[in-house]
């Protein structure tokens, strides 16, 4: 009988160390090719987002922002737009990543660094798609440290339109592309 139980216990075991080795790779190479925002942006849609060209930077009281921009949203900055009144062309896309921020012990002079990753927002102009928001849609995906995911914050595309329509005036887009 003892040696019967022993057997379970040990199959017990490693059936849950298997099951949480398994978990552990899902977790690790989450597919996010996979996510979207229901009606709206899909992660795959913005591939290599982490290699664009950077606009700006931006800072809050907890988190440090990098703003990327695909090369025609680029150009579209680089010939004056919007502050020339033109409108971002159809195609135009940014990504904005976000962490949460830190202060570089190693440094010789005070300044904070990016520490654990926040969220990613992607906007993306496509007017025959999202006719209802001048043609912006918008995606928001937090990042879970303890599953080392992102998740879908918003509901739709249209979510964040609201805030964006404080800067109509510059084609619903915040960030400006500073000089170099």
């Amino acid at each position: 009988m003892k040696s019967k139980s022993t057997t379970v216990a040990v199959i017990a075991a490693a059936s849950c160390a298997v099951v949480g080795s398994m978990v552990g790779i899902a977790l690790a190479q989450q597919d996010r090719d996979t996510l979207s925002i229901p009606n709206g942006l899909a992660f795959s849609d913005f591939k290599g987002y982490d290699t664009w060209q950077d606009v700006a930077v931006s800072e809050t009281k907890t988190s440090v922002k990098a703003i990327l921009a695909n090369a025609v949203m680029i150009e579209a900055y680089k010939e004056g737009i919007p502050g020339n009144g033109k409108p971002f062309p159809e195609g135009s896309k940014i990504v904005k990543i976000e962490w949460l921020k830190k202060v570089n012990t190693k440094s010789p002079y005070f300044v904070e660094v990016p520490d654990t990753l926040k969220s990613l927002s992607f906007i993306e102009k496509d007017s025959t798609r999202f006719p209802k928001t001048h043609g912006w849609a918008y995606a928001q995906f937090t990042y879970d440290t303890a599953s080392r995911t992102l998740k879908p914050s918003m509901t739709g595309a249209e979510c964040g339109y609201s805030c964006h329509t404080r800067v109509a005036s510059q084609d619903y887009i915040f960030t400006a592309y500073p000089p170099r």
